[in-house]
């Protein structure tokens, strides 16, 4: 690639790479069917039908969901191309409430908020990536990186403004997303939380996995923040063609689950997810306080194999091909997400509760 091919969205995807490796890799109930007619958002008292919907969400190349079943990568798009013309209709009324052409609206509040970028911040983006620009020169590539960022600074500057603008509309979505039905784990102790809460937050995990100890205290933020309306179950997805010791450490886990200290012991494992060693899963029994007797007897004779097997099964039979892969009320969300995407997922399964 010549420094002067390098273009906005080579640069994007560039950058957006941490997106897309956002979870280790070895890929319910059942929604009604909607019909074009049918409406699938409201705002205000504008409605939105799907036919609206698809004719943008029907445009996006499939290659764009990876290797999502292709119930989930329908409503991805579906999804995309509802959130964008609610964007819109937010815009719209908002621009008529003030009596402002909706590009008067934009330059007011979005445009003039993304500040101007600093040559500190060019080269400190050049650094992060020179070596995927294939060693062109800062200068022949500066206008392309300023372009760049300044596009994803007014990009976040119009996502905050939208964000205000919905915390004060009435918006309803209606958009049936696909549910998975989970076969149930063969043990309870890895479970948290009133089993009639009404979420229930499922993961698939992997205790060596980079990506699962990057959503560890993102998942205790969520439980943290809606308490007892979670029913938190944590599953076994070892990876063991790239992770050598993540069997081990989930059948150890369940070892110590024998012994009521399930949670203290997944704690344990990802404070530390780089000693998983047999010897190190028998010594954090040992930091527990465990009855080690039992506890290495249970390890050494693979005691838990068939229930760690079991929820691999499960874990195949919806879909998972990487960890970690979690699902709200059966709805898919993959990798090691921010607590918004939680968030989202969550209060929009509480708002049908009501």
């Amino acid at each position: 690639m010549s420094a002067m091919r390098i273009s906005l969205a080579t640069l994007g995807a560039l950058a957006g790479t941490a997106l897309i490796l956002a979870g280790c890799s070895r890929t319910a109930q059942q929604p009604r069917t909607q019909s074009a007619n049918d409406v699938v958002a409201t705002v205000g008292s504008t409605s939105v039908t799907l036919a609206e919907v698809d004719r943008s969400a029907l445009q996006v190349p499939a290659s764009t969901f990876g290797n999502m079943k292709m119930s989930q990568a329908l409503y991805e798009a579906r999804r995309a191309a509802l959130d964008a013309i609610i964007d819109d209709q937010l815009l719209d009324q908002e621009a008529k409430t003030r009596g402002l052409a909706v590009a008067a609206l934009a330059e007011q509040e979005i445009n003039s908020k993304a500040t101007p970028l600093s040559d500190a911040e060019i080269s400190a983006w050049y650094k992060t990536n020179q070596a995927r620009l294939q060693g062109a020169p800062v200068e022949q590539v500066r206008p392309q990186i300023q372009a760049y960022l300044m596009q994803e600074r007014t990009r976040a500057a119009r996502r905050q403004y939208l964000d205000q603008l919905r915390a004060k509309a009435a918006i309803r979505v209606l958009l049936d997303p696909p549910r998975m039905t989970i076969a149930a784990a063969t043990y309870t102790a890895s479970s948290t939380g009133p089993v009639g809460a009404p979420i229930e937050l499922v993961e698939f995990s992997d205790f060596e996995c980079p990506f699962c100890l990057r959503a560890h205290p993102t998942v205790k933020e969520v439980l943290a923040s809606y308490g007892n309306k979670i029913h938190f179950v944590y599953r076994h997805y070892p990876l063991a063609s790239i992770h050598p010791h993540a069997r081990a450490a989930a059948e150890a886990s369940q070892c110590a689950a024998e012994q009521s200290q399930f949670w203290a012991y997944h704690d344990m494992l990802f404070a530390d997810p780089t000693h998983l060693t047999d010897a190190d899963l028998k010594t954090r029994a040992t930091q527990l306080k465990l009855n080690t007797t039992q506890f290495n007897a249970c390890v050494d004779s693979h005691k838990y194999k068939a229930d760690v097997d079991t929820d691999v099964m499960a874990g195949d039979e919806v879909g998972v091909t990487g960890t970690p892969m979690f699902f709200i009320n059966g709805r898919l969300l993959d990798g090691a997400q921010p607590i918004e995407a939680f968030k989202r997922i969550i209060d929009e399964e509480l708002a049908l509760k009501k």
